[in-house]
């Protein structure tokens, strides 16, 4: 069989539709949603190529129409987890050893399945299981995805590349090997792409991997199945399953095998995980690495010579696309007071001006909180908010789950600082603003820095290049992706690697080559050409 030194396609980043009135993609994905609206499917675990089905089944619902069912999915045993375990440690044996170039093949075949056959299907279902309006799940579930495949084959290229330089003595060379043992992937609800990424980089680097996906998103989740196994991932190699997250995951992390954690989710959930990994140190065979993308309390600060326009517009899309149910969800806001009134005006407009519903009508721009217990949290902070002397709601504020679990996009303005809505991470559609005195840029500026245990993502508006410098430094550790005259949200991959610290989570990148770094172990090989014959070296005379 022939060899080379293969070149991949060289990766771009995804077009986004745009769905405009009378577009074949606004059909498509119409007729899409209608036939998964009444499809009432019945979704199957996927362990060792095979569909498991218990019987323990757990209905998914669409968030803005919950008495609706769009289908079940089965819940895995103990036995069933062992099992998914035992498979991938078999499927590895001949996974790890497939070529690379093979491996890239399997990933570029379904960023392509994702940009054409299944493009309106994956689409539909993201609307239909987390309540997206189709703009963001165009650049969630089939953009981002894409790009996070095509990219990742680029990168993992590029990472093989890297090797230690030789002499005409000795050929050193660097073999990056896949992890030994498992990989864990436990994925969230709100992002389709993060759901398919966590799995296929750990996989695309020759591992084998377990993977949970949220309760709340298994009905697009089984989208992004069908395309890997349709794209020709081996049997065992990703294996699904759902159900209890504590039982599913103490069977995990008492796994010997057990060699890595890939994580989106809480920032308590991923504390806890590292404890019980710690705590169950001495049972593996490896270190395991620990990957975790985490809460996030983003921010805007404005300085007074910013664009009030510019500001009340990154308020708007920053903290309410998608309902706030972002990591990079713009949630606190420090306008000076010069600009205040003017942003206020604004910001209020814009959000009279939002129309709330289903997805299906794609002129809502804010659907549905992903379920009840996001729902209920939100009304009682809303509540709090509007019986809390030093906070006032300036527009919204109302909230209704009859039909959906809808939270109307609130905006709260406090008169102190630390206020528990500028603090704690909500998850939602609201999001609450502090006016300075225009004076106090440095110090709202270490306000914004020492305020809460997240360190994601944050935007500075100013047209002073000396207020922007000195905000640069100030906030050098508050946010892991920091915006200049931007909102806080929308990272592409390839152009804006994404990960924040702190209570963040480890920084890893995930759309970059260091996330894929975490998932090899390199095994350093000198070749030495003519081996020394006498011990004896030039100094001992």
């Amino acid at each position: 069989m022939g060899k080379g030194f293969y070149e991949v396609p060289v990766a771009v980043n995804e077009p986004v539709k745009d769905y405009a009135p009378g577009s074949p993609e606004r059909k498509a994905v119409l007729e899409a949603y209608k036939e998964l609206y009444n499809a009432n499917i019945d979704v199957p675990m996927y362990i060792n190529g095979q569909e498991v089905r218990t019987g323990d089944t757990a209905t998914m619902s669409p968030p803005h129409e919950h008495q609706h069912s769009l289908g079940t999915y089965h819940r895995a045993t103990q036995a069933n987890v062992q099992s998914a375990i035992d498979g991938a440690l078999e499927a590895r044996k001949a996974w790890s050893q497939m070529p690379w170039e093979q491996r890239a093949g399997i990933f570029l075949r379904a960023a392509e399945l994702i940009a054409g056959p299944y493009r309106a299907k994956i689409n539909a279902a993201t609307m239909l299981a987390q309540s997206k309006t189709i703009y963001q799940a165009e650049i969630d579930s089939a953009c981002e995805l894409i790009d996070f495949l095509r990219f990742n084959v680029q990168f993992m290229t590029e990472i093989y590349a890297e090797q230690p330089e030789s002499t005409s003595g000795a050929w050193n060379r660097l073999e990056y090997r896949p992890l030994e043992g498992f990989i864990y992937a436990i994925t969230p609800f709100n992002f389709t792409a993060i759901a398919g990424n966590l799995p296929a980089s750990a996989a695309l680097m020759g591992n084998v991997v377990l993977w949970k996906p949220s309760d709340s998103q298994i009905f697009s989740a089984k989208v992004i199945i069908d395309v890997f196994r349709e794209a020709g991932v081996p049997d065992g190699v990703i294996n699904v399953v759902y159900g209890d997250p504590v039982m599913i995951t103490n069977t995990v992390l008492e796994s010997p095998d057990f060699s890595g954690l890939h994580f989106t989710g809480s920032t308590h959930v991923f504390k806890s995980l590292w404890k019980q990994i710690g705590e169950n140190i001495f049972k593996y065979k490896t270190y395991p690495r620990i990957v975790g993308e985490t809460g996030g309390k983003d921010f805007i600060v404005a300085h007074k010579s910013a664009n009030s326009k510019q500001v009340s517009t990154a308020i708007s899309r920053g903290a309410f696309e998608f309902q706030g149910q972002k990591c990079s969800a713009a949630s606190r806001c420090y306008i000076p007071q010069s600009l205040w009134p003017a942003v206020k005006e604004e910001v209020i407009a814009d959000v009279k001006s939002f129309k709330i519903g289903s997805p299906e009508d794609m002129s809502n721009f804010i659907t549905a909180v992903i379920h009840e217990g996001s729902f209920d949290k939100l009304a009682s902070y809303i509540d709090a908010a509007k019986a809390d002397a030093d906070a006032e709601i300036i527009v919204g504020g109302n909230y209704d789950k009859s039909k959906g679990y809808f939270i109307e996009p609130t905006v709260i303005v406090t008169s102190n600082p630390k206020y528990t809505t500028m603090c704690t991470e909500l998850f939602g559609p609201v999001v609450t603003i502090f006016v300075y005195e225009d004076d106090a840029w440095e110090e709202t500026l270490h306000l914004v820095d020492e305020t809460g245990e997240y360190a994601l993502t944050g935007a500075v508006f100013s047209e002073d290049r000396y207020a922007l410098d000195q905000a640069v430094k100030i906030l050098e550790n508050a946010a892991g992706n920091f915006y200049i005259n931007d909102k806080p949200t929308g990272a592409v991959v390839g152009q804006q690697p994404f990960g924040g610290a702190r209570g963040s989570g480890t920084n890893d990148k995930a759309g970059s080559k260091l996330n894929l770094y975490r998932w090899i172990s390199p095994r350093m090989v000198k070749e030495t050409f003519v081996s020394p014959t006498d011990y004896r070296y030039p100094f001992l005379g």
